[in-house]
């Protein structure tokens, strides 16, 4: 699907509540992708690392993704579904809220769907974003992630 592109920081305010919908091609978490985030971390809980293991231990057979890599995606993902034009730059500000709702096993593609929740207006230009983010696992009803995102973006 073709990325929603908005012009100028003033009008977001108006879109809060405005669910955007999938977007984007999913994207496969890898065992790879999960060993890499495992090497960066110094997290290698087998259920993340040890395929053999998994193949016996875990349900479905499979090593999981960790849960921080699942939330790690957020950027990528709402890059698909959105863009805001003129911006001079933009910095992650926090989240008021995360879940990990369902494991994402290695090899599974995932999605997001976002929701803008508020655009409020701050000194210096700027606008603080709060979003709704589900990360969704290709073929399943319940979500990975559900998180609330903070941003915030300076126009130019």
């Amino acid at each position: 699907m073709e990325t929603i592109r908005f012009d100028d920081l003033e009008g977001l305010n108006a879109l809060a509540s405005d669910e955007f919908g999938e977007f984007g091609e999913p994207i496969e978490v890898s065992q790879e992708m999960i060993n890499e985030f495992a090497d960066l971390t110094g997290d290698h809980q087998w259920i993340h690392v040890d395929v053999e293991r998994a193949k016996k231990d875990m349900p479905g057979g499979k090593t999981i993704a960790h849960g921080f890599l699942t939330l790690s995606l957020i950027p990528m993902l709402n890059h698909q579904i959105s863009h805001i034009n003129n911006v001079r730059n933009g910095i992650n500000y926090g989240c008021n809220k995360v879940r990990f709702t369902s494991p994402v096993p290695a090899g599974s593609r995932v999605r997001a769907r976002a929701k803008l929740v508020a655009a409020e207006p701050m000194k210096g230009g700027g606008v603080r974003l709060t979003n709704e983010m589900t990360i969704e696992i290709e073929g399943q009803d319940k979500p990975a992630c559900v998180a609330e995102t903070m941003s915030i973006v300076y126009g130019t």
